[in-house]
Formats: C-alpha cells, sequence, structure tokens
C-alpha cells in the first residue's frame, strides 16, 4: 500500500514536474541576472587566462590560480557520472540530444552562477 503509493509519487515528482520546476528556476534566475552569466562570459575567459594576475605579486601559501581554482570547481561539479551520462544520451538519443543538453546547460549554468555567488557571500573563514 504505502509503496504503490510511494512508487506513483516519485514517478509524479520525477516527471514533468520537475523538468518545469529546474528549466523555470534558471530562467527565472537568468532574468534576475540581467542575463550575466551570458554576457560576462568574456571577462570570464581573461580572467580564467590569467589577464588579471599581477606579476609581481609573490602567491601566498595555499594561493591557487584562477584556472586551478577553476578546474577544481569543475571536477566536483561534473564527476564522472555526468560523462558517462552524455555518452549514454548521444547514444540513445541521437546527434539532437547533443542540442538539447547545451540548452539544458545553459539553463543549469545560471543557478550554479547563483549557488557559486551565495557560497562566496556567506563563506565563514575557519
Amino acid at each position: 500500500m504505502i509503496s504503490d503509493f510511494l512508487s506513483v509519487l516519485v514517478d509524479y515528482a520525477w516527471g514533468l514536474p520537475l523538468v518545469v520546476l529546474l528549466m523555470g528556476g534558471g530562467f527565472v534566475l537568468l532574468g534576475y541576472s540581467r542575463f550575466l552569466p551570458l554576457t560576462g562570459m568574456k571577462r570570464a575567459f581573461a580572467l580564467v587566462g590569467g589577464q588579471f594576475h599581477h606579476e609581481g605579486e609573490a602567491r601566498a601559501d595555499g594561493q591557487i590560480s584562477h584556472f586551478q581554482a577553476l578546474m577544481n570547481a569543475l571536477a566536483a561539479t561534473i564527476g564522472l557520472g555526468n560523462i558517462a551520462g552524455v555518452a549514454v544520451a548521444i547514444s540513445q538519443g541521437g546527434p539532437g540530444a547533443v542540442f538539447w543538453m547545451w540548452v539544458a546547460a545553459q539553463i543549469g549554468m545560471n543557478t550554479k552562477f547563483f549557488e557559486c555567488t551565495l557560497s562566496v557571500m556567506y563563506c565563514g573563514r575557519d
């Protein structure tokens, strides 16, 4: 009885409502930020490329470069499962799946942007 109810609930929750919630949330955050994750892409590439690094400054113990910070964040976010998931999606959905993965990634990028912004705003020192 309970397992039947939970099965119906899980099927409903992991269906269209979740897609609408995630995509809708991404669009709301995109509008709220005035398309900052998309319009700031040029500055982001310059920052990761080391354009804003001051040559005369010595790096303190424990400091990492902008590129190292990006790679660390990507490694923590993406993981091995997403790499295998892309391969399965392409094999099952064909080349059209790549387009929809790009669309979903652009919308998800806004959510990740706000996640990182809030984590920096409210981080504490140990």
